[in-house]
């Protein structure tokens, strides 16, 4: 096979030959993003040395992953740090959250970054516990936050969508998180495809139901909100619900599914973004948005919408898996030296999905190094017996 070629698996097991792209895109812009507030929700490297296990803490590589941060915030992308991308129950405990927090906090305030942190309750121990728990535990991360120097993002909690007996516990719990906030925060509305285990969140199991119940929190304290973020991957429940927003509530798309159309916009408004997708396209993603901060709406989606194919593929379900594809990109990108995950969830997607997930990125040219990704996808091909 000539080396020009690469064979890739196929979810069917045949392999397919593709030929890599030589040259990467060349992103030219620099300096802030003026038209859209944009933040990456950014994943952690994990130290591939440590001796742990899945049931262990976390042990991550603070370098690697401080400097994927600074790639960011070079790019003029703000961060969204601690948020379900950085495995936030699904392998990060808060105490490795925390000092997450506090580390990459300190480290945007010296480079000048945007940085907003992620508050939810993953202290508590199983699903539950009692509203006053529930309370105490979102005041002790919204306190490490705060101090910090970072935006507050109010999470979806998983205890609280096990205790809550109907809306008026959401009322309760979110008031009073909203009282105390010392600065307007980020609600954050996470559907559960992403995690099951928040179905029924705000109260009701029907969308319409708890869209009202979430813009009656948001109504009852416009001052302490700064904007929701909601992800649900449903374009047209995320436009509605923007549109009925309070003036100067913003709405931060998480919706990785069609992210382009809704930070592009309509006569009636738009989102701004916090996506997890935008950590691999963390540069063609600014590019992109510089150019509508220029009012070229066609030439932004020029260059976001043929990334969509490759955000679908690393949603695909089980959602919440889609952090293995980020990390297995960030190492063919050269962000970091290995592929290896916290908790082991590496493996959480097969081998054919990789491949895929290549190929997509490298099409796009998301790799700086063309040559470099292409000879790590052959080592992880080699390991798993793909002939050359």
């Amino acid at each position: 096979m000539s080396p020009s070629v690469i064979l890739l698996p196929q979810a069917g097991g045949e392999l397919r030959a593709y030929a890599p792209r030589a040259e990467p895109l060349a992103p030219s812009g620099t300096g802030p993003l003026t038209s859209r507030t944009v933040f990456s929700a950014a994943h952690v490297v994990a130290d591939p040395y440590a001796d742990t296990s899945p049931d262990s803490p976390a042990a991550v590589d603070w370098d690697a992953t401080l400097a994927f941060r600074r790639h960011l915030w070079s790019h003029g992308l703000g961060v969204a740090e601690a948020m379900d991308t950085a495995q936030r129950g699904m392998g990060l405990d808060w105490a490795g959250a925390a000092e997450l927090i506090r580390r990459s906090a300190a480290e945007a305030k010296a480079v000048g970054g945007r940085i907003a942190c992620g508050v939810g309750t993953d202290q508590l121990t199983g699903t539950g516990g009692s509203l006053d728990a529930i309370r105490a535990a979102y005041e002790e991360q919204l306190a490490v936050v705060e101090e910090s120097g970072a935006q507050a993002v109010l999470m979806a909690s998983r205890a609280l969508a096990a205790e809550a007996k109907g809306p008026e516990d959401y009322a309760e719990v979110y008031g009073h998180l909203l009282r105390q906030a010392a600065e307007p925060v980020i609600l954050h509305w996470l559907g559960p495809v992403f995690d099951p285990a928040l179905e029924g969140y705000w109260g009701s199991g029907d969308l319409d139901a708890a869209t009202e119940v979430f813009l009656e929190v948001i109504a009852a304290h416009p001052d302490k909100v700064d904007g929701i973020k909601v992800s649900l991957l449903d374009a047209g429940r995320e436009v509605e619900l923007r549109r009925r927003l309070p003036q100067g509530v913003r709405c931060y798309t998480g919706d990785d599914f069609h992210y382009p159309e809704l930070i592009a916009g309509d006569a009636q408004g738009f989102s701004h973004a916090l996506l997890g997708v935008f950590d691999p396209l963390g540069p063609l993603a600014a590019e992109a948005v510089r150019t509508l901060d220029t009012g070229d709406v066609a030439g932004f989606r020029e260059l976001l919408d043929p990334t969509v194919a490759l955000s679908r593929h690393l949603f695909q379900a089980p959602t919440r898996f889609y952090k293995t594809g980020v990390v297995f990109l960030a190492w063919l990108a050269g962000h970091q030296d290995h592929f290896a995950m916290v908790g082991g969830l590496q493996s959480a997607r097969s081998l054919p999905h990789l491949a895929r997930a290549y190929e997509l990125a490298d099409g796009l040219g998301l790799f700086p190094d063309p040559a470099r990704a292409e000879a790590r996808m052959r080592s992880l091909l080699d390991v798993h017996g793909v002939p050359r």
